[in-house]
């Protein structure tokens, strides 16, 4: 994927899982919390074995979201200690 790929599916998960979480991190935030979220959400589906439901871009959003998901409850879990 080229670096505009990146930022797109970054800006979407992000945006994504800062409505389903709760987040109001902006939209570089956002873009930031999408893209790391993508390697935490392909880390924890390469370990569970599972696959994503869908192809394609959609299926990399979906993967992205469920990681950027995790890490906003991370970076919660991390403000209340």
């Amino acid at each position: 994927m080229d670096i505009l790929t990146w930022i797109i599916v970054g800006l979407v998960a992000g945006v994504l899982a800062s409505l389903v979480a709760g987040g109001g991190y902006g939209i570089i935030g956002d873009i930031i919390i999408g893209i790391v979220g993508a390697f935490i959400g392909g880390w924890i589906f390469r370990q569970m074995h599972w696959h994503t439901p869908f192809g394609g871009l959609a299926g990399t959003i979906f993967v992205a979201f469920i990681g950027a998901v995790v890490l906003i409850f991370i970076l919660r879990l991390i403000r209340r200690a």
